[in-house]
């Protein structure tokens, strides 16, 4: 059994009259320490997907197994729990704390886990160390979602999940941020899950899985992923 396992999952939601379905029939398998990119156009059900491995929502349907356990099932009690000990989350529009320093982000997050990791320390790690008391509105783009990651690295998470990190990232910037996600696969031994619909970035996944329309069009394995600076786009 993979450490991640989506088995038959829909996600349906109803209005009125009218159901949608946001995930149609979903399987796929992740294995620890992989970093796994899930690849789609917009409405192709590859957020919805993110949210429910992050335990954010649950689906209607299916099973979604995360080393051995099914959390379909869980509680929003549990969900809580296995948000905060297991999961880290870092998303397209950074969602830093306006009128707090960089570090006060960061520390935020590692105030919920027991064993987290140095905040001002993070922000070294992500290439910061001059910025730690710099609020954001004083950080450029680029070095506001670099804060967003060390938060979300600091609680030394076993899955960190991250929708459309680069999205709103120059060239440069961007290639930046996709080396400390695939060093903290390569490194640290977190398994990382990055949805985008940039298919340029794809060579760089251990697992690419392709959706479209609510579905898996497809699974495909990287024996050799490329390095970040071998990348283009």
């Amino acid at each position: 059994m993979a450490y991640i396992e989506m088995v038959h999952s829909f996600k349906r939601y109803h209005m009125g009259d009218i159901t949608i379905t946001a995930n149609n029939d979903v399987s796929f398998g992740i294995e620890r320490g992989e970093l796994a990119i899930i690849l789609g156009s917009s409405g192709a059900g590859k957020s919805t997907v993110l949210n429910i491995l992050g335990g954010m929502d649950t689906n209607s349907e299916g099973k979604v197994i995360i080393d051995g356990v099914d959390i379909s099932d869980f509680n929003a009690k549990q969900l809580t729990d296995y948000r905060r000990n297991n999961i880290g989350f870092v998303f397209q529009f950074y969602n830093l704390v306006a009128n707090l320093t960089a570090k006060e982000n960061v520390e935020l997050a590692s105030e919920l886990v027991k064993n987290a990791a140095d905040p001002a320390q993070t922000l070294v790690d992500v290439g910061l160390g001059d910025r730690i008391d710099n609020f954001p509105v004083q950080l450029s783009g680029g070095e506001q979602q670099r804060v967003a990651i060390a938060r979300a690295v600091a609680k030394n998470p076993k899955i960190l999940l991250c929708d459309e990190p680069t999205g709103a990232l120059d060239y440069h910037t961007g290639k930046q941020v996709l080396r400390i996600l695939q060093d903290m696969s390569r490194k640290r031994g977190a398994t990382v899950v990055i949805v985008t619909h940039n298919s340029a970035i794809a060579p760089i996944a251990d697992r690419v899985i392709r959706m479209h329309d609510a579905r898996v069009k497809s699974i495909e394995t990287n024996e050799h992923p490329m390095d970040i600076e071998e990348l283009e786009w």
